[in-house]
């Protein structure tokens, strides 16, 4: 088995429930959205099999895994999943929601940019839902989304700096909508991958 990688690193999660969490991310290639927003050069990728991404990992003290993209159900399968696991690794999955996540993930966060209703027939529970968000954007219906203790609006940032404007709208949802909480990006905020 194959996986088309963009980039493997080893950092701190940037945001979401588990932000501050030592993790090894694993970048997968290609997406089927393109979002105007979107700060990652998903296209590019080298082939690598199982094996060769574990040796890239293996080294760090760390034992979770975060599937990224672009959309890592594009290529992610219940076997890549199960090969992790059985060399005891935890892993989490960032996906937008338009695909099924493989079975073995343990820990889901979908940021859905479209069709929302569809996404909970696909994923019908998750850890978090993040939604990137701007100055103006309608806050999504959460009855029609995948059921989860974490809704969380994440203010769109310019590359690696914040839009303020961005930043008090979605402070002002949180305020009118308390279910909702803030995920900054930390990550950008204090320099890190």
């Amino acid at each position: 088995m194959n996986l088309n990688v963009n980039e493997i690193f080893y950092s701190l999660q940037g945001e979401g429930g588990r932000t501050g969490q030592a993790s090894i991310f694993i970048r997968l290639a290609k997406c089927n959205l393109a979002c105007s927003f979107c700060d990652t050069d998903y296209e590019r990728g080298v082939k690598m099999t199982l094996e060769e991404v574990l040796g890239e990992i293996e080294g760090w003290p760390c034992k979770w895994i975060v599937w990224t993209g672009g959309e890592p159900t594009l290529q992610l399968t219940d076997e890549v999943v199960a090969f992790f696991k059985e060399r005891g690794y935890y892993q989490a999955i960032e996906t937008n929601g338009t695909r099924r996540v493989p079975i073995g993930i343990d820990y889901i966060t979908c940021s859905p940019k479209q069709h929302f209703e569809k996404v909970r027939e696909l994923i019908p529970v998750v850890d978090e839902l993040r939604f990137p968000i701007q100055k103006g954007d309608p806050l999504p219906d959460i009855t029609i989304l995948p059921r989860t203790e974490r809704y969380l609006l994440s203010p769109i940032f310019d590359d690696q700096q914040m839009i303020p404007e961005n930043v008090a709208y979605c402070i002002s949802l949180v305020r009118q909508h308390p279910e909702w909480a803030l995920s900054l990006q930390t990550h950008k905020l204090i320099g890190i991958r």
